[in-house]
């Protein structure tokens, strides 16, 4: 009962070799948890008219005419929007047409915003180009903020002089005397 044994302990039994789980059970199981989620991506070949919406990273190389609205959302050197950006965190190399609602905007070499931007965090990189307002909020993604660039708002009477460049001008023209 006690004794010592001299013969070496048999090897244990192998297990039983496991089933493969599919490929598609797999997919099923990243797509379940929302922070596996890679950046959905609008390739540099793609052109969309109108809204994308996403709860998740939006990466954008194409060209979205309409407003995109996602939790994080990177526009490459190729991409272009024009419309109303917002998300929780915005980085920007391609171009902007239209403004900008984030908690955090970083403006990266290369970028070109023609709009404005309400913000909680604003970073902006050299050679990057901004034309418009901005507005620090402490909550951008609920306040209301400046008015896209792209969308006019007339807050004074307009100049009924014709010498005057802006986009309200009136011009009007008497009969000769």
């Amino acid at each position: 009962m006690f004794t010592k044994n001299n013969k070496t302990p048999a090897a244990p039994p192998p297990e039983p070799p496991q089933k493969p789980v599919p490929a598609q059970d797999a997919i099923r199981g990243a797509a379940s948890k929302p922070a596996a989620r890679a950046a959905s991506i609008i390739c540099a070949d793609m052109k969309i008219n109108g809204s994308v919406t996403s709860e998740g990273a939006r990466q954008i190389d194409g060209i979205v005419d309409g407003d995109v609205s996602a939790t994080d959302i990177t526009i490459g050197a190729s991409g272009q929007i024009t419309g109303e950006v917002k998300a929780e965190v915005v980085k920007v190399k391609g171009r902007i047409k239209g403004s900008i609602r984030a908690r955090k905007v970083e403006l990266e070499t290369g970028a070109h915003v023609k709009g404005d931007i309400v913000h909680s965090s604003l970073q902006i990189q050299s050679n990057a180009v901004f034309e418009g307002q901005v507005k620090h909020a402490d909550d951008p993604l609920r306040e209301t903020g400046p008015v896209a660039a792209s969308s006019p708002v007339n807050d004074s009477k307009p100049s009924l002089s014709s010498s005057s460049p802006g986009p309200y001008s009136i011009s009007s023209s008497s009969p000769p005397s």
